[in-house]
């Protein structure tokens, strides 16, 4: 999306203009609207407690379209907040179907000493699990960090799953190691065989 600003009638606007919605090509004006949120997926305009009429060619409050009269009825930040909520959806059920088909799941960041140190426990007990490392997914890495989060109340990394169940972070992992834990967690998951 493209934005510049402009002076209008001694006013501060801003030109709105994006490829994926060629409708929303029109100006607006700061002094008329303290929140206003562009959804361009949806091609609507939505701001707190305001109701605008387009007509074609003409301007109300700064704002300008040129397209056949619409109405467009503001609405809250709950109608960008649940098509983000769907989106969080669709990833929660992504992260449980991700840790239930792998033996062993560790969320990641390639900068982190504490994945690092859980990474190489694995390595060296033979596990390979699989490895999700959330600052290389680019803007999805933090949104899958909070519903992570989310889902296991945990907000740092490692993220470690074990058979589909969380086991918690490096310190969680290390402590299952040191007590004799880890290994039949990891030989139940079919992460590794047992030893004879």
């Amino acid at each position: 999306m493209a934005a510049s600003t402009h002076l209008i009638n001694g006013v501060s606007a801003l030109s709105l203009s994006s490829s994926r919605t060629p409708l929303l090509h029109s100006s607006l004006s700061f002094s008329s609207l303290s929140s206003l949120k562009l959804l361009t997926n949806s091609s609507q305009i939505s701001a707190e407690n305001h109701a605008f009429r387009f007509n074609n060619n003409s301007s109300i409050s700064g704002f300008k379209l040129n397209r056949r009269e619409r109405i467009i009825r503001a609405t809250s930040s709950s109608s960008s907040s649940s098509s983000s909520s769907s989106f969080g959806s669709r990833l929660e059920e992504s992260v449980k179907k991700t840790v239930n088909d792998n033996a062993v799941v560790v969320y990641s960041k390639t900068w982190c000493s504490y994945s690092s140190e859980v990474k190489s426990l694995f390595k060296r007990l033979g596990v390979e699990p699989l490895v999700i490392e959330l600052d290389e997914l680019g803007p999805q890495g933090p949104q899958l960090q909070k519903v992570l989060e989310r889902i296991t109340g945990q907000h740092t990394v490692p993220n470690v799953f074990i058979g589909g169940k969380h086991i918690g972070g490096c310190t969680d992992t290390v402590k299952l190691y040191r007590k004799g834990e880890l290994d039949p967690l990891l030989v139940e998951a079919n992460a590794k065989k047992a030893e004879s």
